[in-house]
């Protein structure tokens, strides 16, 4: 341990601030694993108050299944709420995976978040974990589906509106031979 961070252990607690990692796109859960396995390891939990990745449940239709899965809402960036002191900056950008700091100039300071883009992004992260996860499917008007679930299960259609705020799109359905528009859920539908 260094001589400033050892300094720095007898003052007081250390003011903390957010801070953008930069990670290999893809790694960032072990990006995320790496810091907080060294700052256990080096005992400098003090400094390094937490790290986060933002993210989205987003839930895609496969072979008519509903499938749940978590994505990056920001790929490559890890958030770390820490104080930059003594070698610590230098730990973290030495971390396989790592990337280095968002910062002003390349290689220069890290540059800490604005409080509103914080709180932008909290937020954010803490509305993303409420909502049970968006489709991640785009539709196209005039596009045929299959309808696999609800009271029109098996019946084949065409788009004639979508509704990307509610999730909802409007089909024309051929019931007993007239055609018949149906509102259904992203979820109730799939492409043919």
């Amino acid at each position: 341990m260094t001589e400033q961070v050892k300094k720095e252990r007898t003052k007081a607690a250390p003011t903390l601030k957010w801070f953008v990692v930069r990670a290999i796109s893809g790694q960032e859960k072990k990006v995320k694993q790496y810091i907080e396995v060294e700052i256990n390891r080096l005992k400098l939990n003090d400094y390094v108050a937490q790290v986060l990745i933002p993210t989205e449940k987003i839930i895609q239709i496969r072979n008519g299944k509903k499938v749940a899965k978590e994505r990056s809402f920001y790929p490559g960036y890890v958030l770390i709420e820490a104080a930059l002191v003594g070698e610590i900056p230098h730990i973290i950008k030495n971390l396989p995976g790592v990337i280095g700091f968002l910062g002003e100039t390349k290689g220069g300071e890290p540059v800490p978040m604005r409080l509103s883009e914080v709180n932008r992004i909290l937020g954010k992260v803490d509305e993303l974990t409420e909502a049970e996860g968006t489709i991640a499917v785009s539709y196209v008007v005039g596009e045929s589906v299959k309808v696999i679930n609800g009271p029109f299960n098996g019946f084949n259609g065409i788009i004639e509106e979508i509704n990307e705020e509610k999730k909802k799109i409007k089909v024309t359905v051929k019931i007993f031979g007239r055609k018949t528009p149906v509102e259904l859920g992203f979820g109730e539908v799939e492409r043919e």
